[in-house]
């Protein structure tokens, strides 16, 4: 690989900057994991950046950047925006260098990442219910104080700092063949493909690169296809750390040279990638940080030897675990609720805990009502929901209540 058509950082930057990330982040585990090596074909192995200090890579990234201002810059102060990870990073690192640090976060951030970020020492400012009000507010406060913006991920610094996580995954797993990375605005994957790439081709070896994105928050694609960072429309998500509309353009110019390919995964796949780290794993990871799994999950990904899917972040909401556990045991088919008309006659409600003891399923919720919409006057209808072994457990379920003269509505 030439450097004179490398775009962004080379090589050197990369080793230099590992050395000053190195004062602040962790070596993060290598996990090994054997369902999904067994599933893939090929080894697998899990990046725990979800265990680094803040709970991301982000702090790589913000502390290089950081670290690389001017005296005099230092004295203005750091601003950023973000609804979690960056703003724990920029905290973090603000505070290891002794620099003021002002961070704008949406009125509905999640309670812990709003509380590790005032921990780490920064001045918080909520402003707007989306993430794109604090980035200008945040804009219009570097312009009115002088203080230093610090992007989340488009800028050469920032992509020098995340890179380095890279160079570390190399060292875990020498023979490595390829890498998954999640992906919002790109600085991961920008930063981790071209240390990986331009490492590779020093050593006269090829790695892969493919980079995962949200269903609902793919950016990437259609701007891959029209050949420039395109804006688009975020539909929900609960990987909402890795929704961003519009690639950065430094990081779009990287992957569009770097990546190999760039794959997306649903909301079950993510919710299903996160219950299998926590059975499997036992590791608790945020939905943007399990995307990389769930895309092995899905069957987008497919490898021919040692592979690295890196679990980028843990900063969850406890709420938003106990809801997308939910979500991913009835993605799994473990979870069941099924809406059930019945005759208005005693012995009815009996008769269907018979049917489901019978088919070994255990009961978790009941609704019994005479008020539902459609309902005739001599019917009620009943909501159950139950705890399934599987898919196939889950039919068989259904089959029994239908053998019984039911007509169960799987919702």
């Amino acid at each position: 690989m030439s450097n004179v058509s490398l775009v962004g950082p080379t090589l050197a930057d990369f080793e230099a900057a590992r050395f000053v990330v190195a004062t602040v982040a962790r070596v993060t585990p290598m996990e090994s994991s054997r369902y999904l090596s067994e599933l893939l074909g090929s080894p697998v192995h899990l990046k725990c950046e979800n265990l680094q200090r803040t709970g991301s890579y982000k702090i790589r990234g913000a502390y290089n950047r950081l670290s690389r201002l001017t005296d005099e810059e230092k004295s203005h102060g750091v601003v950023a925006a973000s609804a979690g990870n960056h703003a724990q990073g920029v905290a973090f690192a603000a505070r290891e260098l002794g620099i003021k640090a002002t961070i704008f976060m949406p009125v509905g951030v999640a309670l812990p990442k709003l509380q590790a970020t005032r921990d780490y020492g920064a001045d918080v400012i909520l402003r707007g219910n989306t993430v794109a009000e604090p980035l200008l507010a945040a804009a219009a406060y570097a312009i009115e104080t002088g203080a230093i913006l610090i992007p989340p991920f488009d800028h050469p610094d920032v992509v020098t700092g995340q890179g380095t996580l890279g160079l570390e995954i190399l060292d875990q797993v020498p023979g490595l063949d390829t890498v998954i990375v999640p992906i919002g605005g790109g600085g991961l994957i920008s930063g981790v493909a071209s240390a990986l790439k331009q490492r590779a081709a020093r050593e006269g070896r090829t790695i892969r690169v493919i980079g995962v994105q949200a269903e609902n928050a793919a950016a990437y694609p259609p701007s891959l296809a029209a050949g420039v960072a395109t804006e688009i429309v975020i539909s929900p998500t609960i990987a909402d750390g890795i929704a961003v509309a519009k690639p950065g353009l430094l990081n779009f110019q990287i992957v569009r040279d770097m990546v190999d390919e760039v794959v997306t995964v649903t909301e079950d796949d993510t919710a299903r990638a996160l219950l299998v780290l926590l059975e499997r794993a036992k590791l608790v990871v945020e939905p943007a940080g399990a995307v990389a799994v769930a895309a092995i999950l899905a069957g987008k990904i497919s490898a021919s030897g040692p592979t690295v899917a890196i679990l980028s972040g843990g900063n969850i909401d406890p709420l938003l675990m106990q809801r997308v556990i939910s979500h991913g045991l009835a993605a799994s088919g473990r979870y069941l609720t099924l809406r059930i008309m019945l005759p208005d006659r005693p012995g009815q409600l009996a008769r269907i805990s018979e049917l489901l003891a019978e088919a070994h399923a255990n009961v978790i919720e009941v609704l019994h009502t005479r008020h539902g919409v459609g309902l005739q006057i001599s019917e009620v209808e009943l909501n159950v929901s139950v705890e399934t072994r599987g898919p196939d457990h889950r039919q068989h379920v259904v089959d029994v209540l239908r053998s019984a003269g039911y007509d169960p509505q799987v919702d």
